[in-house]
């Protein structure tokens, strides 16, 4: 069950870091189609929002960074198990394929 919520949390920061990217690109855009706008208000629009642009960046990268690292965690872990117990990993493996099998068969 844990790992189970391992890997939504996984797909879900995924997800976060995928729609933060959007966001930032959507107001990058809007920020450029309002360039050659005028007046103070406008003005002072504009810089708050790039202010935060910058800061979502900032804590995108970093965001970013830790699934990066928790990923090669993963991975180390798992080599490591793998490489401790490789008759276990060969049976899951080899469980996981025939239930895979079995499943796609009866399509």
């Amino acid at each position: 069950m844990n790992g189970d919520t391992t890997s939504d949390n996984a797909v879900n920061r995924d997800k976060f870091v995928q729609d933060m990217r959007l966001v930032i690109s959507d107001a990058e855009e809007l920020l450029r189609a309002t360039a050659s706008q005028a007046g103070e208000q406008i003005a002072v629009a504009r810089e708050r929002i790039q202010d935060s642009l910058h800061q979502a960046k900032v804590k995108l990268a970093e965001a970013d960074a830790i699934v990066r690292e928790r990923a090669r965690q993963a991975a180390r872990y798992t080599d490591e198990y793998v490489r401790e117990n490789p008759w276990r990993a060969i049976g899951v493996a080899a469980g996981i394929g025939l239930l895979l099998g079995v499943m796609l068969g009866r399509r």
